[in-house]
């Protein structure tokens, strides 16, 4: 099974740890901006990442990867079968993908991508103001929601809730933007606690040193 795009996408990490947390041998192929690469096309024919593919089905979006495999190993549950644990793991996974992912994504790709890989500056005021006005609100919100430090976001272990939630801050990392542990104690616990499982912490030292060998 193949997954395709840069793991620096919270898409990309998002199936990349799902799939360590169950224990599936993804492969992965990491592309550069534009690919043409045949395989990823017929699978993202939009070129939206992560694209993915399984013998001779192919798909793209992390949540259908995500719900594909999940249906096609259940062992161990990453999506509660319980209808609440169910709608409350899908609700964080689109929180994670649709608000908080948009939000870190104005300031990564401003003062990331923008001059490392497409060579030109990036909209900083636009990055700033997602920072300054549109992350903490986000960040009160986790506060009031996320579990003690050891815990989980919905019942007793790691679920696609944790992962999709916990794989844009590793971009916020990136930047050197971390939940403030006087105002946000909670959330800075609980992110660091999920971005240091196996699952996470090996692609994010990927990441780190390809971004430094890039901005070098």
């Amino acid at each position: 099974m193949i997954v395709y795009g840069a793991s620096l996408s919270p898409y990309v990490r998002k199936v990349l740890a799902y799939g360590a947390e169950k224990g599936i041998e993804l492969e992965h192929r990491p592309l550069g901006l534009g690919s043409d690469d045949p395989g990823f096309l017929e699978a993202s024919p939009f070129r939206k990442i992560p694209g993915f593919r399984d013998g001779d089905f192919a798909i793209s979006d992390s949540s259908a990867i995500i719900h594909y495999l999940e249906a096609k190993f259940p062992n161990p549950a990453l999506i509660p079968a319980e209808p609440k644990a169910r709608a409350r793991t899908i609700w964080y996974d689109e929180f994670a993908d649709t608000i908080l992912t948009s939000c870190g994504g104005k300031m990564f790709f401003n003062r990331v991508v923008a001059p490392l890989f497409l060579g030109r500056e990036g909209d900083l005021d636009a990055a700033d103001k997602a920072e300054r006005e549109e992350l903490p609100p986000l960040l009160d919100y986790l506060e009031r929601v996320v579990p003690d430090a050891g815990n989980f976001l919905v019942g007793d272990s790691i679920t696609l809730a944790d992962i999709a939630v916990a794989s844009p801050f590793a971009n916020l990392a990136h930047m050197e933007i971390e939940p403030d542990k006087s105002r946000h104690p909670r959330t800075a616990a609980y992110v660091g606690a999920i971005l240091a499982r196996p699952s996470f912490a090996p692609w994010i030292e990927r990441e780190r040193g390809f971004l430094q060998k890039n901005a070098a």
